[in-house]
């Protein structure tokens, strides 16, 4: 290695591919013959590059640590409220569980953007408006229109959470496509967030347990509630201060997946046709359709959103098209089902929703593979798939407003 230093020192391309093709074997040779190099700028360059020591991992300001623990305890203190207050707790939390993270985060982003206080007026104001509406619904736990709101809820409020993170800019696609960035990042941080305070249970409770302690049932009123609450706070918190954490992984669980899920999804439509399901008449199998759709669109946009090198990866492009548009397939059928059930029984609102929820992935699917091709032939840019994202964002979250407050009036909270 020494000697194919020396020989390509003066290339800095070659050295380049020396250093990727074994890079401890480089370091190891580049630094004991340094010394013998002399003045050599690259020599100096690469000397640094090589030994430079990472700086210790930023924690935020302390006016932000402040911010993240009092956030902390408040979506503790939120989510202790049935017990405190003796509430029927699965009410509660159907109505609320929304209210625990997101006015929370969003105010964690204005603050961190410092949003004008005009902005933030509007924030506290749809969010204590929403706060009242949903709480104020009939207490019916098998309307329909009740439970549709509930789902839709969070989708209504994400986008606001959205409007604080981006600085209130609403034109801005960049800062819609770092949002996306954001979500998924936020879900591979609480995932991890997720599996060590599991450990962490799993040994707390049977060392308590060999001295004949049994504290699960505090441990979980207390411990775990609490804990999780805070997991998105502070999940979000390092994401955004230690970006270096999750930021490549993210994507790079996105682009392992989208082979994978891929070949899933033609192995599933095929043994769907086999199995002799009826999609038409099987409710619980037209909602597992759904929410397949769902997830498949949602690692579609990720793998997008997540990466900036996707631009010279065509086999990468080619894995997203044919997954758009296998999902568009799943999604034409899950279509055509909801509406042969609304042309033989009637309109619901769950037909309803569902069917909207549909016509609205339907449209996006087909623009983000129109975007898709276009970047596998190289006749549009990348970029035009992420601005083709970002424009359909805000409707989500519009259709998730229609659904959480017009739908309850639209069908006499039914």
């Amino acid at each position: 290695m020494r000697e194919e230093i020396l020989l390509n020192l003066d290339n800095p391309r070659q050295l380049e591919k020396l250093y990727r093709d074994n890079k401890p074997s480089f370091k190891s040779a580049f630094n004991a013959l340094y010394p013998q190099l002399g003045s050599n700028s690259l020599a100096d360059f690469w000397y640094q590059r090589l030994n430079f020591d990472q700086e210790d991992l930023y924690w935020g300001t302390p006016g932000e640590r402040v911010f993240v623990l009092v956030a902390s305890l408040l979506a503790a203190l939120l989510a202790k409220l049935p017990e405190l207050f003796s509430l029927n707790a699965e009410l509660f939390f159907q109505r609320n569980a929304a209210f625990i993270v997101f006015p929370i985060l969003t105010a964690y982003f204005a603050w961190k953007n410092r949003l004008s206080l005009k902005n933030m007026g509007i924030l506290a104001a749809v969010f204590l408006l929403t706060l009242v509406f949903i709480n104020a619904l009939p207490q019916n736990q098998t309307s329909d229109t009740f439970v549709l709101s509930c789902i839709h809820l969070p989708i209504w409020l994400w986008a606001f959470l959205g409007f604080a993170f981006g600085g209130g800019k609403l034109k801005n696609w960049e800062n819609r496509l770092g949002f996306l960035r954001y979500n998924g990042d936020l879900v591979v941080m609480t995932a991890l967030l997720l599996l060590a305070g599991g450990l962490t249970t799993a040994i707390t409770i049977g060392l308590f347990k060999l001295i004949g302690w049994q504290i699960e049932k505090f441990y979980f009123n207390y411990v775990v509630i609490c804990g999780l609450a805070a997991v998105p706070i502070v999940g979000t918190f390092l994401t955004q201060n230690q970006p270096g954490l999750v930021n490549k992984i993210s994507p790079l669980i996105a682009n392992l997946f989208s082979p994978v899920v891929l070949v899933m999804l033609v192995v599933y439509l095929a043994a769907t046709v086999f199995s002799g399901k009826d999609l038409y008449h099987d409710r619980e199998f037209l909602l597992l359709f759904n929410v397949l759709l769902i997830g498949v669109m949602a690692l579609i946009f990720f793998s997008v959103a997540g990466t900036s090198s996707l631009s010279k990866n065509p086999a990468q492009i080619l894995i997203l098209f044919l997954l758009s548009a296998v999902t568009l397939l799943v999604n034409g059928i899950a279509l055509s089902a909801v509406l042969f059930r609304i042309a033989e029984w009637g309109i619901t609102p769950n037909r309803a929703a569902v069917l909207g929820g549909n016509l609205l992935m339907l449209a996006h699917l087909i623009f983000v593979g129109i975007r898709l091709f276009g970047a596998l032939t190289r006749k549009t840019d990348l970029s035009l798939v992420g601005k083709t994202m970002a424009v359909f964002l805000p409707i989500y979250s519009l259709w998730g407003g229609v659904v959480t407050f017009l739908f309850p009036l639209f069908f006499g909270f039914k």
